[in-house]
């Protein structure tokens, strides 16, 4: 007689089509349980289940900057300020450490930058104002006119200082409130 959940030797399936074959049962085996890790970090006596102290991070400085690195950075700083005042920010804060001269010119074309947009909103504000007394002349002028003559200013400013910082000398912008020392 033959096992009715083996399939028949002659390789002819079942009499009955509409049935499936019968599958054999899942072998399930109970689930590991894991040791207790140890937490990254911890020393090695320190319970499994303990916190570990808190640790302080501090990140490594980076390496000075030679003499060509740093006026490279510090002429780039000025010329950032072409795209705005973000450009000049990331290159202080992220080299002010590192060279002298790149320190001393970020600061001053942030400074320049931040002038720059005080100057603008102060434009667009009383071209609202004006505006609305002027019947638009007012607007035309402090709202269109005036901001693009300070976006000439502060190109012509950003590639002066980027030209003067480059080719060896320091830039100080004409007019410039010092909001970071």
């Amino acid at each position: 007689m033959t096992d009715p959940t083996q399939p028949p030797a002659d390789g002819q399936g079942d009499q009955n089509p509409q049935q499936p074959p019968q599958q054999q049962p899942y072998q399930q085996q109970p689930p590991q349980q894991q040791p207790p890790q140890q937490p990254y970090g911890a020393p090695a006596g320190q319970p499994a289940g303990a916190v570990p102290p808190q640790q302080q991070y501090a990140s490594a400085p980076g390496a000075p900057l030679d003499a060509a690195q740093d006026k490279q950075w510090a002429s780039f700083a000025h010329l950032g300020g072409i795209l705005w005042f973000l450009p000049s920010l990331i290159i202080w804060l992220v080299f002010k450490d590192r060279g002298r001269l790149t320190d001393q010119e970020a600061k001053e074309a942030l400074n320049w930058q931040i002038t720059w947009i005080l100057a603008w909103v102060v434009s667009q504000i009383l071209g609202v104002i004006i505006g609305s007394f002027t019947f638009g002349i007012g607007y035309l002028l402090f709202s269109l006119l005036i901001p693009w003559a300070l976006y000439i200013v502060n190109l012509v400013f950003s590639i002066l200082g980027f030209v003067r910082v480059n080719s060896g000398g320091t830039y100080r912008y004409p007019i410039n409130f010092r909001f970071i020392k």
